[in-house]
């Protein structure tokens, strides 16, 4: 796995930490981890719930750069 990965499709670079959206639903997720080999990555909802985010993975094809994650309130 890699860091980072690009997305040749919106020419995106994504890094660990990054803030994203998903094309399906409007919440914002952290991306945990980049495999741009197999064209995954795994997200977790932000910010952060109290009893923990579930990681879970999802294509970079349905990934909306966002940015930064904010620290959590």
């Amino acid at each position: 796995m890699r860091n980072h990965a690009s997305n040749s499709s919106s020419s995106m670079r994504l890094h660990q930490g990054d803030c994203v959206h998903l094309s399906c639903d409007n919440g914002t997720y952290q991306v945990i981890a980049i495999d741009d080999r197999h064209d995954r990555c795994w997200v977790r909802s932000w910010p952060l719930q109290r009893q923990g985010s579930p990681v879970f993975e999802v294509s970079l094809g349905s990934i909306l750069f966002s940015g930064q994650p904010q620290p959590a309130a």
